[in-house]
């Protein structure tokens, strides 16, 4: 009869359950919550694009960015600095110069009366929420991971940043502006 009895647990270890349960539903809310900032900037910035001045768009697509990031540093509980979230988004992006020329190109685009200016409307807005999505994806990993503004290393992110670059081409092809709820 000894031999079917379960082994008693110790009165700590259902604590460890719950506090290992509570930890875990709490980085799937906060998860969920930064997935949300990300959208909703991600529809701002395509936007944003679609105003048909040439370069406006990049200016307003750099402010809703370091927005962004500002956003998901309180989320987290990281300690944000304007210039560090300038000079980290601005190094992410260097390494990608394609994509930058590109959007620059497509903005300048808008000058072009007429099928220049839909263009660019359309290639602004689909490149820039395809890096905003990028770039919010790259800071909420460095985040999880425990990192920071101070120790973001550009270099070490790129494969990382292209993957979701390639990612939120689709997400920005796809996203409907009532698929985020009012967060951030």
């Amino acid at each position: 009869m000894v031999e079917n009895q379960k082994p008693k647990k110790s009165a700590a270890e259902p604590q460890a359950e719950n506090v290992q349960e509570a930890a875990e539903q709490d980085l799937d809310l906060r998860s969920s919550q930064a997935g949300n900032i990300i959208k909703k900037h991600v529809i701002i910035v395509m936007g944003a694009s679609l105003v048909p001045i040439p370069l406006f768009d990049l200016v307003a697509l750099t402010s809703v960015q370091l927005k962004m990031l500002h956003s998901l540093t309180k989320l987290y509980e990281v300690p944000f600095s304007k210039n560090l979230g300038k000079s980290s988004i601005a190094s992410l992006l260097g390494g990608v110069m394609p994509t930058s020329t590109a959007m620059t190109l497509a903005s300048l685009a808008k000058a072009v009366p007429g099928l220049g200016t839909a263009t660019g409307m359309i290639s602004v807005s689909l490149l820039g929420g395809a890096t905003t999505y990028a770039i919010g994806s790259v800071f909420v990993q460095h985040f999880e991971s425990g990192g920071t503004l101070l120790d973001f290393d550009p270099k070490k992110m790129r494969a990382y940043f292209s993957s979701k670059l390639d990612e939120g081409k689709d997400v920005a092809a796809t996203l409907k502006p009532g698929e985020t709820q009012a967060s951030g």
